[in-house]
């Protein structure tokens, strides 16, 4: 029986509890949301941007309120809850503006080359998308799906994590008030077990997910066997990299910000530190000196740089990966034990002599836990920051154009961000590569995610 329920991280205390949804009522939202689609299809833009506009416009009115209600639910600081919320409101407000020309009818080539008096693209919405969602980010992860997609015409059935479902069934209500009408947009209290009967409903026609590597694999197959498209962000284990020339202050600054965001609990997070060993003395002690600088502690309080981990469980996977580092060498310059009393709380930790034989070296660690390497080159930091299966994102410091011009064609990663900490912005595409998934979110590429790209040729 799967448990749906807020359990407050800082606590461990449960707060609330849900029942799963019913196989019949399930199959109800289904067919709500077929219907929905039927007419919500013919809307225009201009009536959709009218209703993500009174979206962002609830997320800005009541962002203390949902930051409260993000924290309790999985542990992120109140400010970093809040940050998220005024970040969703700014998505739905660039779909609201911008949706109508990423979507427009476009003409690739002149119809007189394909012997037709007109030739065009147009862009029309699948249907049902049924988005499968994580705790880290539990109303952005959502948004970034739900903005371009509803404003594209399709509708949308969210199954959350079980650990998130006050902020799942906020989000059904946030587009219900907005004015979107009656199934576009509905919340499945289910557990993971129930995702494969939803997604072989032949009234859901595609799939998102963002979470762990098996989720992944397991979507993915399910919605191949039923020739139905979809996106997957996975994991990532996303390397940062810095070179002599780079601004070694700012690097460890934005290292110890990016490895400590979301409590450690971000999918591009840096993770490894792969730093030329001319400039390492100098940022290992600066990173470190960050790292232990980052107050642990209540998330509600303003103060707090660093909340509790989302679970026990959560917790003791990292613990089980600096075990295994340690046991075979690793060292560690700061953190590495938990702190006493109640929580899930864990110190953000520097770990140096990180090799191939720990699992650390090829795993995510989804906690305040970074790895650091010293290496003797560009070559060499190219080469071990590509040494592993994940491709999500990658930082490179470095104030020299040859070197960042390396960087940015042969990191293997969906995104390379150079002098700055990795992030997603609804301006620019947003996916990984390798075994961090496929496809693309934000821009005009989400936009366009899940629409049939339908060829127009009139004679």
């Amino acid at each position: 029986m799967t448990t749906i329920a807020t359990t407050n991280p800082a606590t461990g205390e449960a707060e609330r509890t849900f029942d799963a949804m019913t196989d019949e009522e399930v199959d109800r939202r289904i067919a709500r949301a077929a219907e929905a689609f039927a007419s919500y299809r013919t809307t225009g833009f201009a009536q959709r941007a009218e209703w993500m506009h009174a979206a962002a416009g609830i997320l800005d009115a009541e962002r203390g309120r949902i930051g409260a209600m993000l924290t309790t639910e999985m542990g992120k600081t109140l400010k970093a809850a809040e940050a998220e919320a005024a970040k969703c409101a700014a998505a739905c407000r660039f779909y609201a503006d911008h949706a109508a020309g990423f979507l427009a009818d476009r003409r690739p080539a002149d119809a007189k080359e394909v012997g037709a008096d007109d030739a065009y693209v147009r862009y029309e919405p699948l249907g049902p998308v049924l988005a499968v969602m994580p705790w880290n980010f539990p109303l952005w992860q959502v948004v970034r799906f739900a903005a371009p997609g509803l404003m594209a015409g399709n509708v949308g059935l969210l199954k959350h994590a079980s650990n998130v479902p006050q902020t799942a069934l906020f989000l059904e209500d946030l587009f219900r008030r907005a004015g979107f009408p009656d199934g576009v947009f509905q919340t499945l209290l289910i557990g993971s077990s129930a995702v494969e009967r939803v997604l072989r409903d032949p009234r859901v026609k595609a799939a998102t997910l963002t979470g762990s590597e098996p989720a992944g694999r397991s979507v993915a197959s399910i919605a191949g066997d039923e020739v139905k498209p979809t996106v997957l962000e996975l994991g990532g284990s996303d390397p940062f990299v810095v070179m002599p020339s780079a601004d070694i202050g700012a690097a460890a600054r934005t290292a110890a910000e990016s490895r400590c965001l979301n409590n450690g609990q971000s999918c591009i997070s840096a993770k490894r530190f792969i730093v030329d060993a001319a400039c390492a003395d100098e940022f290992e002690r600066l990173f470190v000196e960050h790292m232990r600088a980052q107050k642990v502690g209540d998330p509600m309080e303003e103060s707090t740089d660093v909340g509790p981990l989302v679970s026990e469980r959560g917790r003791a996977d990292v613990e089980e990966l600096v075990a295994d580092a340690v046991d075979k060498g690793a060292q560690v310059l700061c953190g590495g034990e938990r702190p006493g009393g109640p929580g899930w709380y864990y110190p953000p930790t520097v770990l140096s002599g990180v090799t191939p034989e720990m699992r650390m070296y090829h795993e995510e660690v989804f906690g305040p836990v970074a790895s650091l390497f010293r290496v003797g080159g560009i070559e060499e930091a190219i080469g071990l920051a590509n040494a592993t299966g994940f491709g999500l994102g990658a930082n490179a410091w470095t104030r020299d154009d040859a070197e960042r011009e390396r960087f940015v064609r042969e990191l293997d990663a969906g995104q390379v961000f150079v002098n700055g900490k990795t992030t997603s912005y609804p301006q620019l595409p947003f996916g990984g590569t390798k075994r961090s998934g496929y496809g693309r979110e934000l821009s005009e590429e989400g936009a366009r995610a899940f629409c049939n790209a339908k060829t127009v040729w009139v004679g």
